[in-house]
């Protein structure tokens, strides 16, 4: 891999997308969680163990997004029109969990409303962000410069099977997250739901995992045939081997060590799709050196970015410090 300005832009988008599904995910999760805890004292703790978090976890979406529009104009101006239902379903639904979550303590009149909201929000978006991630492994149609597909190209058993696999993936960040985060009643139900997250999340992994080899693009001969085999294999390993060790901390009630495992799961499987993705931006049809801007421009941004990035690492590092520790009973 040429270390050049298109792949060292690529690298920061993907950092930032990996920092979003991490971090995004888990309170994501909890909204997906959130009518299987019981109304009262479980349901309060699950909102506050995210309350001081959840806001800024959304900055990595906006500096993934922004930097793709900036960095790599023409991969924006193709992937947007081809998934706008997806994008703009993706959108409203963090706008319905932000209002919801907000409003939930303000208007308690409409708590059961406001708590239906931020569960819909939070699968809603999940399930896009899945869909938008199935479309772009099978493929956009892409003529010249163009988008030249149809408005529901996306709208595949796969893109569907993907959606599902994300929703399935943040609730268990999200279990995890309380597990680490609550005590008592509330972290043994989230011990119960993490179980049951983690063997769907396995068999959606799995299930992704076998299908996307047979897609119409070269991700078989990646994958499955000598040589790539020799620096594909590791990864499925990897993830076997964090699994059962994710399984073995969950029976002996570690507390933090499962989040932590489940992020290792979610890396490698992040690490997974840039071997199916690189060198394109979009698979096939625009590499990220075709998609780039132009030189002066990325050297520009590239300035502002190694200011900022700290900055943002910085404060969200900082804010998880200061609200480290079990959640208490009582505060919102």
């Amino acid at each position: 891999m040429t270390l050049d300005l298109a792949t060292i832009w690529a690298l920061i988008i993907a950092v930032a997308v990996f920092a979003y599904v991490v971090m995004d995910g888990f309170d994501l999760g909890i909204g997906i969680l959130f009518p299987v805890f019981a109304v009262g004292k479980e349901r309060d703790q699950a909102m506050n163990a995210i309350a001081p978090v959840w806001d800024g976890n959304e900055t990595w979406l906006v500096l993934g997004g922004g930097g793709l529009f900036a960095a790599f104009p023409l991969a924006y101006a193709i992937v947007m029109p081809a998934l706008y239902p997806p994008i703009i379903a993706m959108l409203l639904g963090l706008v319905f969990r932000g209002v919801a979550f907000e409003f939930r303590w303000r208007d308690p009149g409409h708590r059961r409303f406001w708590d239906f909201a931020f569960t819909a929000g939070s699968v809603t978006a999940a399930f896009s962000q899945g869909i938008v991630l199935g479309a772009l492994l099978q493929g956009v149609k892409v003529v010249g410069r163009a988008y030249a597909g149809n408005w529901l190209d996306w709208l595949t058993p796969f893109s569907l099977l993907t959606g599902a696999s994300v929703v399935v993936g943040y609730a268990l960040l999200g279990a995890c997250w309380l597990i680490a985060k609550t005590e008592g009643g509330t972290q043994e139900h989230a011990y119960r739901l993490a179980r049951q997250a983690g063997m769907l999340t396995l068999a959606a992994i799995a299930a992704v995992s076998a299908a996307t080899p047979f897609l119409e693009h070269d991700y078989y001969h990646r994958w499955l045939t000598y040589p790539g085999i020799l620096l594909t294999a590791p990864v499925p390993v990897l993830v076997a081997i964090l699994s059962i060790v994710f399984w073995r901390a969950l029976m002996a009630k570690a507390q933090m060590q499962p989040f932590l495992l489940a992020l290792g799961i979610f890396l490698l499987s992040f690490v997974g799709l840039g071997i199916s993705f690189y060198p394109y931006v979009i698979p096939t049809s625009i590499t990220i050196w075709d998609a780039a801007a132009p030189a002066n421009s990325q050297v520009f941004m590239l300035i502002g970015v190694s200011i900022m990035l700290p900055i943002i690492i910085g404060y969200t590092g900082w804010a998880y410090w200061v609200f480290r520790g079990k959640v208490g009973d009582g505060y919102h």
